[in-house]
């Protein structure tokens, strides 16, 4: 058994979370189990659901203490290899997340990416602007406080935020497809568009012609290399809906390679990792944010007509 005091930081936290931020070993699944059974306490008191604590109170949990243990040196290593600064403002941190890594906390994931950065950065504030999948590797924004948080949120309402992705698709995608469009940015892409029904279990399917409750869908995309069956491929979001990129490309006849959920596994194990292995994660990563003229009353006015970008770290050569 081991039991902490709940700090200040955590008031108003759930208390798996607390017991994870406290104990970064033990595993979410663990501790609803725990629960289940009603093996933690708060000021002495049996609990059996994930309910609110409050600083000062006392949180026994007993579990086994082998649950407690774990190589710290492997724990700080997965968590520096989390993500990576790719630039910072006052308000604002731009990051390149890890494949792998979900944004933030849920029954089914230990490490997340918001709770990491608010630990390393010693900034409990700081809140997500947008998300990309826990399998999508690349570049996101953080605000550093809600005041922050709500004028980026500004920016992506009043469009002045334009993603882009890379993604590796099996096949040799055309590269005129749909129609031919002009970004923000001079750069010259083609437009797809389609529609996409998402059913109340969370499925995704595309359809060519509307059907009742379908959400329209639009990406544009550039060809930039093709190589062993593989084509590398920049795309730029006009609409963000759920898995957009990973369905819309598979309905085309060109699935992201490593995605077993719109492509197909046989045709993935078709391919190796640049060390000979199998291939781990979807080959799809955020590598672009374009921002536009800001108003100058934006806390992020200084970023107006700014580019970031990274490299994607595909897993096989192309």
């Amino acid at each position: 058994m081991r039991q902490f005091t709940v700090s200040d930081a955590l008031n108003g936290e759930h208390v798996v979370k607390a017991c994870t931020s406290n104990y970064p070993s033990l595993k979410k699944a663990d501790l609803y189990k725990a629960l289940k059974h009603k093996d933690i306490r708060i000021d002495g008191k049996r609990v059996s659901s994930d309910i609110k604590v409050s600083s000062g109170q006392v949180v026994q949990v007993w579990l086994p203490d082998g649950l407690f243990e774990q190589d710290q040196d492997e724990l700080k290593r997965r968590r520096k290899d989390a993500f990576s600064i790719v630039a910072q403002t006052d308000g604002l941190l731009i990051v390149n997340k890890r494949q792998g890594l979900a944004v933030h906390s849920g029954k089914t994931t230990e490490d997340n990416l918001i709770d990491i950065v608010r630990e390393e950065t010693h900034n409990r504030n700081a809140e997500l602007v947008h998300r990309i999948d826990m399998n999508t590797g690349g570049i996101l924004m953080i605000a550093k406080d809600k005041d922050y948080l709500e004028d980026a949120v500004k920016l992506f309402k009043g469009d002045l935020v334009t993603k882009r992705y890379r993604a590796l698709v099996v096949g040799r995608i055309p590269g005129d497809l749909g129609e031919p469009v002009v970004c923000t940015d001079d750069a010259l892409m083609n437009e797809v568009s389609a529609y996409l029904e998402k059913t109340k279990s969370g499925e995704v399917y595309i359809h060519d012609v509307k059907k009742e409750g379908d959400l329209p869908i639009t990406t544009r995309y550039r060809v930039l290399a093709y190589s062993n069956g593989l084509s590398d491929i920049e795309c730029e979001l006009v609409t963000g809906r759920t898995h957009q990129i990973r369905a819309q490309f598979a309905h085309m006849g060109y699935p992201v390679l490593g995605d077993g959920n719109y492509g197909r596994n046989q045709v993935n194990l078709g391919f190796e990792s640049k060390d000979g292995g199998k291939i781990r994660f979807q080959q799809l990563w955020s590598t672009t944010l374009l921002f536009g003229k800001i108003p100058s009353d934006n806390k992020h006015r200084e970023l107006s007509g700014r580019k970031f970008s990274i490299e994607p770290r595909y897993e096989v050569s192309i």
